[in-house]
């Protein structure tokens, strides 16, 4: 009974989703505030019947309740309690339902914190909010219902996917999903700024929280896949510009410009309308990614075997949430006030050419993306658009991009000064320099960009302390710039970080040009040699497992005649499903690792193996934790605890630009 009672409370939410949808607005456009009012403690409401539904079909998954289909279908009595847990949403009912739950989670969140929203904002956004709501709730109600029972029910379960029993599986959804899900808070702020008719400095103060929370969000997301693609799946990569891997990069890269463009707009009020579009492509690009996952329109690791009906239903709510959001744009942004006049050498400006490039690289990687999908749907012609379109159109925005953002970071509000910017980077220029120049001379191979992306890096970490450095006082005593430099705001501390973790990140990246890879067969007692590492295969032993049955390698790692340790790299079998895995074997050394993958086993007792010497490959995560962690600093700065300061409200509607 217990999963019945978790489908009749999501069927209750949806009841309170479409009374949070309806009043507040009625109450908007009349102004009764009573009505506005009754947006905030529905929401609540909703967010636990929905975490209440969630529990339930957890606890069937837990208690391995076969007579659940999703039950049925994605779990198995000898599974691991962690994995019984992921697989929870390590399908395609169960991951819409965590969706919803987590609408409902940040619409609960805003109705929670008053102080940082003002009132009718808020509750504009909280029935946008609830318009999503009821879309989603509809879509797993008439397509994707994980509560349906089988009669009679299964003695077993069919087992979750084998590749998806992992715990950076366990992981990695949920961040995704809060970082995408994030977004359409900010999203749901802009479309009430536009019912509202304003957009100003409160706006921002108030949006700018939830840009940060479902950024930074994402930016764990990202790379938690990233790393499990990388010691999971076998090849030694990290990143394969697969279709749903660019899906998650394309919001990433909207919603960084997003950030800026708000801080803009608190900062000067400048580029209001520039912020509403960003906020509006933003969730729609994290939509778009959606429906490349469930409609079944790709074949890629990431994606779930769906039936047409539900790629349909999908794209309709992407075509009235996207389609409708631009037109209400269309009609309402003109009548948007601007303000904030800025010379063209500014911070202002500086930012604005941040967004340009940022918008640039993200239309590259929507071409690459949708056009081989558009050119299959017309012609039927399949072709494949891989790094070497990234390489020459991504890349070089990209690294532009990292070098203009220190100088962006010395220029002033208003008016600035770029030779005085270009002084102050003086040192950390020659030093970025000087570290290119010795990464040539002590490397052979790999290509020119390498050494060059490195030198960016090392520019934009030290470019990025300067900030520190001249705001606490450069040339002072280091007593006094130590102190003020703690005194200092966390959002600068949050933004500094942030930045140097872009550069920590693509320090890593650029190592990547000298990694090593040995593809080849051995036999026990002999020795591999890959880069700077030497492996011997000593054993090759099964091992069983709670579900699955495992061939282990062992291989004695050495570097120099020096002894690193043992690695053990597996290939796993999974009865229950009749699929075999690759567990790489990973040994960790500094910030580069020896990596190895388990090939085929041939009769004569050899084994095929993948070697690879991948150095400072640890930074890529590293830096990448950093800009989260960043991010999370800012979201920690008072005047965003605080929140909005009030508004003097005018009677009439909409100001009419000027």
């Amino acid at each position: 009974m217990l999963i019945e009672a978790g489908h009749f409370a999501f069927g209750l939410a949806l009841g309170l989703s479409l009374l949070q949808l309806v009043l507040p607005l009625w109450g908007s456009r009349t102004g009764d505030r009573v009505l506005m009012a009754i947006a905030a403690p529905v929401a609540i409401a909703v967010f636990g019947l929905i975490a209440f539904s969630f529990a339930t079909l957890v606890a069937a998954h837990v208690t391995s309740d076969f007579s659940v289909e999703n039950v049925f279908q994605n779990s198995h009595t000898a599974k691991p309690l962690i994995y019984k847990i992921s697989g929870v949403w390590g399908n395609h009912e169960g991951s819409m339902l965590l969706w919803v739950a987590i609408l409902a989670l940040f619409s609960a969140l805003v109705a929670l914190n008053p102080r940082t929203v003002p009132f009718a904002l808020r509750a504009n956004a909280l029935a946008v909010q609830a318009a999503l709501t009821v879309a989603f709730q509809l879509f797993i109600l008439f397509t994707s219902n994980p509560f349906r029972r089988l009669d009679p029910a299964p003695m077993q379960g069919r087992d979750l996917n084998p590749v998806l029993q992992d715990l950076g599986l366990a992981i990695h959804p949920p961040l995704l999903y809060l970082g995408y899900v994030g977004f359409s808070m900010t999203f749901a702020f802009a479309m009430a700024a536009l019912i509202d008719g304003r957009v100003d400095a409160v706006w921002a103060r108030a949006v700018r929280p939830w840009a940060l929370l479902a950024w930074s969000l994402l930016t764990l997301g990202i790379a938690m896949g990233s790393y499990w693609a990388y010691y999971e799946l076998g090849w030694g990569g990290f990143w394969f510009w697969d279709p749903v891997e660019n899906a998650s990069l394309m919001p990433w890269l909207v919603g960084t410009a997003l950030i800026h463009s708000i801080v803009v707009m608190e900062k000067r009020e400048a580029l209001k309308i520039w912020t509403i579009l960003l906020a509006i492509l933003t969730f729609s690009l994290s939509l778009l990614g959606t429906f490349l996952v469930r409609s079944g329109i790709l074949t890629s690791v990431h994606a779930f075997a769906v039936d047409p009906g539900r790629g349909v239903a999908i794209l309709a709510i992407l075509v009235v949430f996207i389609g409708g959001s631009l037109a209400i744009f269309a009609w309402r942004a003109p009548l948007l006030r601007q303000g904030g006049i800025f010379a063209p050498i500014s911070r202002e400006g500086a930012l604005i050419v941040n967004n340009l490039l940022l918008a640039s690289a993200c239309a590259t990687v929507f071409l690459g993306t949708l056009y081989p999908l558009a050119l299959e749907a017309v012609t039927g012609e399949k072709i494949s658009v891989g790094a070497p379109y990234y390489d020459l159109t991504f890349t070089p925005m990209a690294l532009l991009l990292l070098v203009v953002v220190p100088f962006g970071q010395r220029l002033a509000w208003k008016r600035g000064d770029l030779l005085g910017a270009a002084q102050r980077l003086l040192a950390a220029g020659l030093v970025s320099i000087a570290c290119m120049l010795g990464v040539v001379a002590f490397t052979t191979g790999g290509p020119i960009l390498a050494p060059l992306a490195i030198g960016i890096g090392v520019f934009l970490i030290l470019g990025s302390l300067t900030e520190i450095w001249v705001r606490a006082g450069a040339g002072r005593t280091p007593a006094i710039v130590l102190r003020r430099a703690i005194g200092l705001p966390r959002s600068t501390w949050g933004s500094v970080a942030a930045h140097a973790g872009l550069g920590i990140t693509l320090i890593g990246l650029a190592a990547q040009a000298w990694s090593h890879e040995t593809i080849t067969a051995a036999k026990i007692g002999q020795t591999l040699t890959v880069g700077r590492y030497q492996a011997k295969l000593v054993d090759v032993r099964d091992r069983p497992g709670p579900n699955y049955q495992a061939k282990v390698a062992l291989l004695e790692v050495s570097r120099g005649g020096t002894g690193l340790g043992v690695v053990e790299c597996e290939k796993r079998s999974y009865p229950a499903r009749e699929t075999t895995t690759t567990e790489a074997g990973l040994l960790t050394d500094g910030t580069s690792q020896f990596y190895a993958s388990f090939g085929e086993m041939y009769p004569d007792g050899t084994i095929g193996l993948r070697l690879y010497d991948k150095p400072l490959v640890l930074l890529i995560w590293l830096g990448s934790v950093v800009m989260a962690a960043g991010g999370a600093l800012c979201l920690s700065d008072r005047r965003l605890r605080i929140g909005a300061p009030s508004r003097v409200r005018p009677r009439s509607g909409l100001v009419p630009a000027e």
